[in-house]
């Protein structure tokens, strides 16, 4: 059982964690003739054609948005190399938006328009093999939209995210890069059972490396690389979303590191989570195994509890968790009557929730030079509910590892059998994890975020005939093995 504390002591913490986790250019002529600001532009779904054709872009149609316009069902949008100063919206279903050159076909927002593009409530649309960059708010953003992929795509000094999926199904992001964002480089949030991958992709100059609201079920974030943000990967728990709790995402076989990036652009979230490699605000039943986890100012792997003030809902019961969101959009959030509702005077002042890390799976970790602890978990009993940390169900078993806090986390919540020991000896100490924060950068820093190394083309011939996006491909879960340290650090 971990010891009282005092009233002062908890309202300290609860401050402080309730704001963690609510979380080059081309010698080619511009393809849309030298115009820019051309802002997004919605325009009516097209059927199915006979057959699917290729609708060039700009030897047949001088912007990408022309075409999209123009496209049908099935279609492929081919899009050369040039510099396409326009915000683009997808409407029209099972369509592909594909570059000749990842690196050479380059969506620019000019720190002007919105999203790079946006796909609107619209199934099986695939964008790959290309670049969007100095968009106020995403690079690449799906809503609303079931059966999408995001393949061999370039996001970075964007506003908010670089490929971001919002109450979005089915889908697959793999082999991308997210560079220098406030918020995410990769986002997959309100969604439950989500049957998402992210596979194979780079993280680097964030706020977070990934972030994940409410979303779990069939997700997997797996054989990735978070590195030089200011947090590593970091699902988290909160009512102002639908599809709470943040459940059961599957962090296997990634490689975390050096996530205390001072430089990098931050949202306030991002602030508080800075110097963790994988953190888990409220999350509950996680798995996070084979992991290689390095270098942290604060936790190699923390699992932490989300204070919510002025909540929308409470939080479901354990037998609720299974259940998907429906409507898709997530639960209907509502206020708490005000019979039930709970406050810390002054720190949740109007409705508090606390959601509690329960349940987490951390087995097989490779977890190094983490200032605070390898290994920790810790939560606060603010509401005398009795879900104190010894009580939350996290375990922990077979992890390479120096420090953890409490101490003995392995004896103490092993995943079989009955753990023994101390809990308050070396208890994780939230306020001296999370109250030093740091100072918060300027508005405009993304703007200035480096311009990432050219990155790997999409195989095989851009011309091809675009084959229909059936869903994700699972990965072979079994086969993925720690990952060997980075070569230099």
């Amino acid at each position: 059982m971990v010891s009282a504390r005092s009233w002062v002591a908890r309202a300290a913490i609860v401050t402080v964690v309730a704001i963690v986790g609510a979380s080059c250019s081309s010698s080619s002529p511009s393809s849309n003739g030298g115009k820019t600001g051309l802002q997004q532009t919605s325009c009516s779904p097209k059927g199915k054609a006979a057959k699917p054709n290729t609708l060039r872009v700009p030897q047949d149609y001088p912007t990408i948005q022309a075409a999209v316009c123009a496209a049908h069902q099935g279609d492929l949008v081919l899009v050369a190399k040039g510099i396409y100063r326009e915000a683009v919206d997808v409407t029209t279903p099972n369509l592909t938006i594909r570059g000749t050159d990842r690196n050479q076909v380059i969506l620019d927002g000019g720190f002007k328009l919105e999203n790079g593009i946006r796909v609107l409530e619209t199934n099986g649309v695939v964008v790959e093999n290309m670049t969007a960059r100095n968009y106020t708010s995403n690079g690449f953003f799906w809503t609303g939209s079931d059966y999408f992929r995001g393949s061999y795509l370039t996001a970075y000094r964007n506003g908010d995210y670089g490929v971001y999926a919002f109450d979005a199904y089915h889908g697959q992001i793999d082999h991308g890069y997210g560079g220098g964002s406030p918020d995410a480089g990769f986002y997959v949030g309100e969604c439950f059972r989500c049957d998402v991958v992210i596979d194979t992709v780079l993280s680097e100059n964030n706020g977070l490396g990934y972030s994940g609201t409410n979303s779990g079920g069939d997700l997997y974030i797996v054989n990735s690389t978070f590195r030089n943000n200011r947090a590593g990967i970091v699902p988290n728990t909160g009512s102002y979303e639908g599809c709470y709790p943040q459940r059961d995402s599957t962090i296997v076989g990634n490689l975390i590191y050096d996530n205390n990036n001072a430089s990098a652009p931050a949202i306030a979230d991002a602030l508080l989570a800075s110097g963790n490699g994988i953190l888990t605000p409220g999350g509950v039943r996680n798995t996070i195994e084979r992991n290689r986890v390095m270098n942290h100012d604060r936790t190699g792997i923390g699992l932490v509890p989300y204070p919510e003030s002025d909540a929308n809902d409470l939080p479901p019961a354990t037998n609720q968790w299974d259940k998907p969101c429906s409507p898709k959009s997530g639960q209907k959030t509502k206020k708490i009557p005000a019979a039930d509702c709970k406050e810390v005077k002054g720190i949740m002042d109007k409705c508090g929730v606390l959601w509690a890390p329960q349940q987490n799976r951390i087995v097989g970790n490779v977890v190094s030079d983490s200032r605070v602890a390898d290994l920790a978990v810790g939560t606060l009993d603010v509401f005398g509910t009795g879900l104190t940390t010894d009580k939350l169900g996290n375990c922990f078993a077979g992890n390479t590892f120096g420090t953890s806090a409490p101490l003995n986390i392995e004896t103490l919540a092993p995943c079989t059998g009955v753990g023994t020991g101390d809990w308050n000896a070396g208890v994780l100490d939230l306020v001296g994890v999370f109250l030093n924060i740091p100072a918060k950068p300027g508005a405009d820093v993304w703007k200035t975020m480096p311009v990432p190394a050219d990155q790997p083309n999409m195989p095989g011939s851009p011309t091809r005939t675009p084959v229909p996006f059936r869903g994700p491909t699972k990965p072979n879960l079994a086969a993925i093995q720690v990952p060997a340290p980075p070569a230099t650090k």
